[in-house]
């Protein structure tokens, strides 16, 4: 099992840019594919990116495509979104979710059911 815990949520104006990070522990992180998810207030959770155990393949949701990026780094068991040119609709709690990977390059799908470990969130909100 593991453990995740989003941080660096925060405020920030239109355009801004913030960075939020995704601490595992537990079991052994780099075995685990990772995604970040989004639910704005009376909204569905919604897929934004997803990241492969080794960290060499990403998708992304289109509304976010050129402008939110994942990492990860292994020896640290975190995981990254760095969020720019922010805009007032990117406004929720941002969640991060592991899936077991089956391969270094698996990456987990866009539906929340697929993924067996869920942080407890972390608010962004961006003012327009």
């Amino acid at each position: 099992q593991v453990q995740l815990g989003e941080y660096g949520g925060g405020l920030v104006q239109a355009g801004g840019s913030l960075r939020l990070s995704c601490a595992a522990s537990g079991r052994t992180f780099d075995t685990y594919a990772m995604a970040w998810f989004r639910q704005a207030p009376g909204k569905e959770r919604e897929f934004v990116g997803a990241i492969s155990w080794s960290g060499g393949s990403a998708y992304y949701a289109d509304f976010v495509k050129g402008r939110f990026t994942m990492s990860r780094d292994n020896a640290e068991n975190t995981v990254y979104l760095q969020m720019n040119s922010l805009k007032a609709e990117d406004t929720a709690v941002y969640y991060c979710a592991a899936a077991t990977a089956y391969s270094a390059e698996y990456v987990g799908g866009n539906r929340a059911d697929e993924y067996d470990y869920w942080g407890q969130g972390t608010q962004v909100t961006v003012s327009s």
